[in-house]
């Protein structure tokens, strides 16, 4: 009997190997449909290219994907000190996207130019590509932790760094709280009687400052530790929270930018233009910020340049060209997203914003 270690294991290569071969099985397909239907119903066209499709997907997983899976998983030569970058994901983007990519815009180029409009690859074959892509970016997000139990915070895809809300009661100042009698230490309750703690006095942090008492009764600070205080009573469940369920949450909000940028070119007018190839060309350089490890530091510089500033300006020139083909929330989102990375990544250094000022 495998452990479940092993059968684990065995899950994810099976989701993984199913992402890599069905979209391009249902894309070649239908492409192998309408080089039929263009070239008056010819059936040896149609399963020249089915039969093409198979030879593509057992020729890279025999002689591509399992070495690489094999390498990755035995940490073998180099591949033994990535922590930056993921392999696997690089060889999906090359094996399977990029392919997929390639079949829509030849799907375009041969209707053009034999002067039909039969299928122009609507919702179906574009949403498989990119749920298989989520599917490969949840999985090797997902893949270090444990699918049963609770979550362990060592992990470092469930580290969430940042502030998180907590609650504070009202409290009074040091001074009105320590007797006069007492030294620098002492206990002290709160005159009404909401808080009482134990308060020092730190002889080497003369400045350290305190709650004014003339704060609200109630104050919402943020708190440098990765997990909130835990509520209990009858409604305790809402404030329960798991970071292996909010990966899958990321991994959609990830990918919701190139969804919208892709379903642009699903439109008739688009798709049989020429307008189809930058859309789905900058949609694929997006799709490398995969590569990248969720923490790293350069994915914010990443996401900048291969993703908000490209979308930007193509879906700028769409609304030009075609009119609302996109709603204008993205192409704000995009800008926005570009000027605040240059602005506190560049600007902020400069001299002139170092000074004391009102903000």
């Amino acid at each position: 009997m495998p452990s479940a270690k092993t059968l684990k294991l065995i899950l994810y290569e099976v989701l993984q190997f199913a992402a890599l071969s069905v979209p391009i099985f249902v894309v070649m397909e239908r492409f192998a449909g309408l080089v039929r239907d263009v070239r008056g119903q010819d059936q040896t066209a149609y399963w020249l290219v089915v039969a093409a499709s198979i030879a593509y997907v057992t020729s890279v997983t025999l002689l591509v994907w399992v070495p690489i899976k094999y390498t990755i998983l035995k940490q073998r030569r180099f591949l033994r000190e990535v922590t930056q970058w993921r392999p696997a994901a690089l060889a999906y983007l090359v094996l399977c996207t990029l392919p997929c990519f390639a079949i829509l815009i030849a799907s375009s180029k041969v209707q053009v130019d034999r002067g039909h409009r039969l299928d122009h690859f609507a919702e179906l074959p574009i949403s498989l590509v990119l749920f298989s892509l989520i599917c490969v970016d949840v999985i090797e997000r997902i893949r270090p932790c444990r699918l049963t139990g609770q979550s362990d915070s060592l992990d470092p895809d469930l580290d969430y760094p940042g502030p998180i809300l907590t609650h504070l009661e009202q409290v009074s100042t040091v001074s009105s709280q320590l007797q006069p009698d007492e030294g620098h230490s002492g206990h002290a309750e709160a005159k009404n009687g909401i808080a009482s703690g134990r308060w020092q006095h730190f002889s080497g942090s003369p400045g350290r400052s305190t709650l004014s008492s003339r704060a609200p009764s109630t104050a919402y600070l943020y708190s440098s530790s990765s997990h909130p205080i835990s509520y209990s009573g009858h409604l305790g469940f809402l404030w329960r929270r798991d970071g292996r369920s909010e990966m899958f949450v990321d991994s959609f909000l990830f990918w919701l930018d190139t969804v919208e940028m892709l379903r642009v070119a699903e439109e008739a007018s688009i798709f049989y233009s020429h307008w189809v190839f930058p859309i789905y060309i900058v949609s694929f350089l997006s799709t490398f910020r995969m590569i990248i490890t969720p923490h790293n530091s350069l994915l914010s510089t990443a996401g900048v340049l291969l993703q908000d500033f490209p979308f930007f300006v193509i879906r700028v020139a769409l609304i030009v060209i075609f009119g609302s083909v996109t709603p204008l929330l993205y192409p704000m989102k995009n800008v926005l997203v570009t000027l605040t990375f240059i602005y506190f990544t560049f600007l902020v250094r400069l001299r002139i914003f170092k000074r004391r000022s009102m903000f």
